[in-house]
């Protein structure tokens, strides 16, 4: 019988998920990681052995993280790993409805409906980390990527009231919310953009977003000049960091 910890990890099959699921399996833990790319997936659990379980399936998709959780019914999982998402950038008149729909679905619905169905069960055996990752988009709004910057708000916010809660209670189950800046993924070709400015190491962000939440940390923003960012956007106007943002956005080239 296999008593390591197991972790359920969304959007695994590249950038962030990709290097959290190979962190977290060098350091001994067992893994369930889903996302779209079934042959990817596939590779992956062959790689990290037998007792990673795999499910292929799109978070787009109404019901599917129901889906997820029932399919872990039969596991404890101890770390649960809210990693996928997208983007779509441009004026918000001139974005796709459904992709913006469906951001939603992926950013917002499937994260809040996993956070709620495996926090219950964590707290009933009071142990469990969750880590909900958002981005520094979190903390203001975002002319160009409005949905995606909006979504992350909600990520944020949501992460840090139920961390709140949890204090109240005395519980010993965790939850923390990673929010990098850009970061050297796949999420620039999704969004339709180049990034303007160095994105940081997927591998950096994984590890400092896992090693945050299995210490407790409550915000996790990797990087100085991120964390700065994050502060000004506290201390500035609204107005005057959404003009900011803006221009930033403008730079990207569309793709």
């Amino acid at each position: 019988m296999n008593d390591r910890k197991r972790a359920l990890i969304t959007g695994a099959t590249s950038g962030i998920g990709l290097q959290m699921a190979i962190y977290l399996y060098r350091n001994g833990w067992t893994l369930t990681i889903t996302g779209r790319n079934e042959t990817i997936l596939k590779r992956m659990a062959e790689r990290f052995g037998r007792d990673t379980r795999y499910l292929a399936l799109d978070l787009a998709q109404p019901g599917a993280a129901e889906q997820l959780f029932d399919f872990c019914k039969d596991t404890r999982i101890d770390f649960l790993i809210n990693n996928a998402g997208f983007g779509v950038f441009g004026d918000f008149t001139e974005t796709s409805l459904t992709q913006e729909l469906e951001l939603i679905q992926v950013n917002i619905i499937a994260l809040h409906t996993l956070t709620k169905l495996f926090l219950r069960e964590f707290v009933k055996r009071d142990s469990g980390y969750i880590l909900n990752v958002a981005s520094s988009a979190g903390f203001m709004a975002g002319p160009k990527l409005s949905s995606y910057y909006a979504s992350k708000n909600y990520v944020v916010r949501l992460s840090t009231a139920i961390r709140e809660e949890l204090r109240r209670r005395h519980s010993h189950v965790t939850i923390s919310v990673l929010c990098p800046g850009p970061v050297d993924t796949n999420f620039n070709s999704r969004a339709g953009v180049n990034f303007s400015m160095q994105p940081a190491s997927a591998k950096y962000i994984a590890q400092y977003g896992i090693e945050g939440a299995l210490t407790g940390k409550g915000i996790l923003i990797p990087t100085l000049f991120m964390k700065l960012g994050v502060m000004g956007a506290k201390l500035c106007p609204e107005e005057l960091v959404s003009r900011v943002v803006y221009e930033l956005q403008k730079r990207k080239e569309i793709i």
